[in-house]
């Protein structure tokens, strides 16, 4: 499975985990999320929108937990847009399907 997902903080609240200023920005947040996936040791790619990230559901979506949850602590609300490509028995779509796409463009 594929799961692209974009989290951000929004609301007021503390915007550092230790929870001081309220100045931080939304990148440090975003830092947060792109660590825990980063760390999860599953295949992701992190462009300017979203983080994509390939596993198993339930891989896919503790990931996905973890990385709202770091944001959470910069804001009082967690804002979560998430996609998911939901193939059994396929493993590399990450890279699969841009191959795939790739392909097709040199065809044309």
């Amino acid at each position: 499975m594929l799961v692209a997902f974009s989290v951000a903080p929004s609301g007021t609240g503390p915007l550092s985990p230790s929870g001081g200023g309220d100045d931080a920005s939304v990148h440090d947040a975003v830092a947060a999320a792109v660590r825990i996936v980063r760390e999860s040791g599953l295949p992701n790619r992190t462009d300017a929108m979203f983080t994509t990230v390939e596993g198993s559901w339930e891989e896919c979506m503790d990931v996905v937990r973890r990385a709202t949850e770091a944001v959470g602590q910069y804001g009082s609300r967690v804002s979560l847009v998430l996609k998911a490509d939901i193939r059994p028995g396929h493993d590399g779509e990450l890279t699969g399907k841009i191959e795939r796409l790739e392909a097709a463009l040199d065809r044309q």
